[in-house]
């Protein structure tokens, strides 16, 4: 069991953590491609989300804009369906509508109380600033892809972060839903870990499948606030 008192700051992945991605990302495919395919299964969607944006950030690195945009082109293809003009933004028109998690804002106040709080997130400069305002909290640091250059689970994301974050790995908690794209390179690096674990219970996913151990897994934010109070 993780000692919670042992940390000084605790830092974040956005949106999939904080943010509710996978209710957003199928509410703009489902408008999107439900008016060209009635019959269009929206779980396929997801899946093809998921793959296509795996993809594109492996490759050499683009604004994360670009790469929402990469993935409803390789969606439509895959689907046999052409665009209008316009339609190939959908997603990141929409990213700063994503539903906050009920449990973020008030979790992340708590915390507050306990740690310095940072974001990690595969995402612009711009997107974020448009969802920032929506988490209810001022973060001492924000490290995004377009800073860095490069998408996790690249290590080199989690190295900027250290450098930003100015701590000691041991000092820093990092907190994500995301095994594949940060608690396994997480974990590789010397950070302590958190899974927050919802999609239990949920069919499919928006990332892929990582053989990944946290040290703490909880099913929402709320429930690590409470442990962290409780610690003392």
């Amino acid at each position: 069991m993780l000692d919670l008192h042992a940390y000084d700051a605790a830092t974040f992945d956005c949106y999939g953590t904080l943010i509710d991605w996978r209710t957003g990302i199928l509410e703009a495919l489902g408008r999107l491609f439900c008016r060209k395919i009635p019959e269009v299964d929206t779980q396929a969607l997801l899946e093809l989300y998921a793959r296509y944006e795996t993809e594109l950030e492996k490759g050499e690195y683009r604004p994360y804009a670009e790469i929402l945009g990469g993935v409803v082109e390789r969606i439509a293809e895959a689907l046999s369906v052409s665009l209008d003009p316009g339609e190939r933004e959908v997603l990141a028109d929409s990213l700063a509508g994503w539903p906050v998690f009920p449990d973020t804002r008030a979790a992340l106040r708590r915390l507050s109380g306990h740690y310095r709080l940072g974001v990690l997130s595969n995402v612009d400069d711009a997107l974020f600033a448009g969802t920032a305002p929506n988490l209810g909290v001022t973060f001492d640091w924000v490290v995004t892809a377009e800073q860095v250059g490069s998408y996790k689970p690249a290590e080199r994301n989690f190295n900027a972060l250290l450098e930003r974050v100015d701590l000691p790995r041991e000092r820093i908690l990092h907190v994500a839903q995301s095994l594949y794209h940060d608690v396994a390179p997480a974990r590789r690096l010397g950070f302590s870990t958190v899974w927050v674990n919802r999609s239990s219970g949920r069919p499919g996913g928006v990332t892929p499948v990582a053989d990944a151990v946290p040290h703490l897994e909880v099913p929402d934010l709320a429930t690590l606030a409470d442990l962290v109070e409780a610690a003392g």
